[in-house]
């Protein structure tokens, strides 16, 4: 016969259960909407829903195992092949990021609508993917989820007229965010790289939004697998096999890195000491690199393609960074000289949120 417990023990065994507070964004991402007023722009069409199988590209094809040179003709087809998608990451979060800024309904009202059309044809969720497919849905869902919190957590409530349409949405990530899961779980060391971090901040945007704490605890670990692979030099081994490109990649894993630690933190979660420091280890031999790339050239056996390096928004994950860290004044003044940033594939205005008041 199955045991019974007696009620006041049953009682005695839930009041003892650990009880978590429902799981919350860093600080900035309460702010209330801006009241600049005007009139936003008619909403444009919603680009169609890609609901077919994610096959696409990738624009390394033919290249080397370091997988570093760009294949033009490739990276053409997969711009082509992921259009719509890139369109439905960019101009939702840009159109969530205007709204936040002005308070301009026509703003939310469309961004609404066209995450809710691709919520309710079940969009990206197909079973039939490459690994160019399953990166494409786990970089989507970041840049969608990541501007939605903004929403989701504004102390205006402005999600609180669209309750049907927002359900939908949320479900819809949360179906994604299984899907992550899933397909980025249980690689081998060797395979584990950036990919992998962008796929766990996708799924710590996730976890908040929908207050899943088996989400949450899937991100933390892979951020401790990522952190495990920082060595004592600040290295990433897999990010070194890119080549000309190690750099580059290195500064590319920082980004979900830093996001993943400021939402730990924020749930009392401390990642700042995995690996004895790992993601300051890492960040202090990028930035190091990025005055000096030297020795990310001895080390890779290749002079570095410094291209990414120059562009502004690839350095937005400062903002995150530096407020888990008491960065040094030269950090600061970058900070403040490429920000302040905005970002798609972390949610739009990263510096608005992450700026101390």
């Amino acid at each position: 016969m199955p045991m019974r417990l007696a009620p006041l023990t049953l009682m005695s065994l839930l009041l003892s259960a650990p009880a978590f507070a429902a799981l919350q964004p860093p600080p900035g991402y309460h702010a209330a909407v801006g009241q600049r007023g005007g009139a936003a722009p008619s909403c444009q069409a919603v680009p169609r829903p890609y609901t077919g199988d994610l096959q696409f590209t990738s624009k390394y094809e033919g290249s080397n195992s370091a997988r570093a040179t760009l294949n033009r003709k490739a990276e053409k087809n997969f711009r082509e092949q992921t259009a719509n998608i890139t369109r439905l990451e960019k101009e939702a979060g840009r159109m969530i990021t205007y709204y936040m800024r002005t308070g301009q309904q026509g703003h939310l009202d469309c961004a609404v609508e066209w995450l809710d059309q691709w919520a309710s044809a079940d969009a990206l969720e197909s079973e039939q993917f490459n690994h160019t497919g399953k990166s494409m849905r786990k970089w989507a869902l970041g840049s969608l989820a990541g501007a939605w919190l903004r929403l989701k957590f504004s102390e205006s409530q402005p999600l609180a007229a669209y309750p049907q349409q927002s359900a939908r949405i949320e479900a819809w990530f949360t179906r994604l965010a299984e899907h992550t899961v899933r397909e980025w779980s249980g690689l081998p060391l060797r395979k584990i790289n950036n990919h992998s971090y962008w796929a766990a901040w996708s799924v710590m945007a996730v976890a908040v939004i929908a207050d899943r704490r088996d989400l949450f605890d899937w991100s933390v670990e892979q951020f401790r697998v990522a952190a495990g692979q920082v060595d004592a030099d600040g290295y990433l081994a897999n990010e070194m096999r890119r080549s000309q490109r190690a750099l580059a990649y290195h500064n590319y894993a920082l980004p979900p890195l830093a996001m993943i630690a400021a939402f730990a933190q924020a749930n009392d979660v401390d990642l700042r000491d995995a690996n004895h420091g790992a993601l300051q280890r890492l960040a202090e031999r990028v930035l190091q690199g990025a005055r000096d790339p030297a020795a990310f050239a001895r080390r890779s056996g290749a002079e570095q393609d410094m291209a990414e390096l120059h562009k502004d928004y690839k350095y937005a994950w400062l903002a995150p960074y530096c407020s888990l860290y008491a960065c040094d004044e030269q950090t600061r003044e970058l900070n403040q000289e490429r920000g302040p940033f905005n970002s798609f594939r972390l949610g739009g205005e990263v510096t608005q949120v992450f700026e101390k008041p």
